[in-house]
């Protein structure tokens, strides 16, 4: 019996759904680029506000303090992606002194870094 594979929209693919493509699809067009930058750039614009109200200020100030601490003290995450750790798993099978943990980790901060970089920006001293 034939699975259909169904698209999701990244959520439960782990690092899978952080780390995408540097090209766009051939199927895409270029007007909804178009689209999705506009769209991109209205909620930069909505989130820059709620950033700037003082309430948000307030209450980022003090997440922050609190998610250093806990940084601090256990920097680790936990994710599962099945086909990401196949590749990782095989890499470090063929490749002498390959690290999943040091490989996996440049891949998390720098596809991290690039979606929210206002918020990397607030942990630069970590």
């Amino acid at each position: 019996m034939a699975r259909k594979r169904i698209k999701t929209s990244g959520l439960g693919m782990g690092l899978d759904a952080l780390i995408k493509s540097k090209t766009r699809s051939p199927e895409e067009p270029k007007e909804n680029l178009q689209i999705k930058e506009e769209n991109r750039t209205d909620i930069n614009k909505d989130n820059e506000k709620i950033q700037n109200s003082s309430s948000a200020q307030s209450i980022d100030s003090q997440n922050l303090k609190q998610v250093t601490n806990q940084v601090k003290k256990n920097p680790r995450i936990t994710l599962w992606s099945a086909r990401s750790a196949a590749v990782l798993r095989y890499l470090k099978k063929t490749q002498p002194e390959f690290s999943i943990s040091k490989v996996a980790s440049e891949l998390i901060e720098e596809a991290v870094q690039e979606k929210y970089p206002e918020i990397w920006e607030l942990f630069k001293d970590l």
